[in-house]
């Protein structure tokens, strides 16, 4: 049985079967990346959730294994040498889970330096802006008088939208087949209407493109397992 006891925040958020890659999230746009890439993949794993919402990723157990504070982060029991291996920040989750699986990233060269580039323009782009928007729209930035910081990210985010509905005309999916790429990009679009109520600020309905391709991501039994793992406190 492997032995994590050499990380701190397994005293904190204890793990009930340590052969089980720790998943250490809570289902946000980023933290359900990782739980739909390993849905996706078969991998068994055992999820914590950790209540953004008072301020747990900035538990000292959880900044010991993610010194930025921030989910998604996990513990892979099996690592590369065998050993277990702790990894942080969601794009370079799903690639370490894209390689040591061989699924979900194409193996031509070219096609998989494509997919990398979509996973770094979600995590570089569409993240931060959207993430921005969703504050000015639902959280504290909504009562400011000030409107032009939101109108600012509406506006960037629409740039970003169109980017995307271009890339998936004519495609079913972002590179080629279903890949990591998509994985890091379902879970921010499908937040846009479901958690900011951004689609009619935004005009998303009048992205065709996404709009079929976010129904196929969603029509995925794997995305919909991830969506809702680790489950929110009731």
């Amino acid at each position: 049985m492997p032995d994590l006891s050499s990380f701190p925040i397994t005293q904190r958020w204890p793990a009930s079967h340590p052969d089980r890659l720790q998943l250490y999230a809570a289902p946000t746009p980023n933290g359900v990346k990782v739980s739909i890439m390993l849905e996706e993949t078969g991998l068994a794993y055992e999820p914590h959730l950790i209540d953004i919402s008072n301020n747990e990723s900035k538990d000292a157990a959880f900044v010991s294994l993610n010194p930025n504070g921030r989910i998604p982060a996990i513990i892979d029991p099996a690592g590369p040498d065998g050993n277990p291996i702790a990894i942080w920040e969601s794009g370079a989750i799903l690639l370490y889970l894209a390689e040591k699986t061989g699924q979900l990233i194409p193996s031509s060269p070219a096609l998989r330096y494509e997919t990398l580039t979509w996973v770094f323009f979600q995590v570089s782009a569409i993240g931060p802006i959207f993430g921005q928007l969703g504050f000015f729209l639902r959280w504290g930035g909504n009562d400011y008088e000030d409107k032009r910081p939101r109108q600012r990210f509406t506006d960037e985010a629409k740039r970003l939208l169109g980017v995307l509905d271009r890339q998936l005309e004519g495609r079913d999916w972002i590179v080629d087949d279903y890949s990591i790429a998509d994985i890091a990009t379902l879970g921010w679009v499908n937040a846009l209407g479901e958690s900011y109520a951004a689609g009619d600020i935004l005009g998303l309905s009048n992205y065709s493109n996404i709009q079929a391709w976010l129904g196929r991501g969603l029509a995925r039994p794997a995305v919909q397992r991830g969506l809702h793992f680790p489950a929110r406190p009731a």
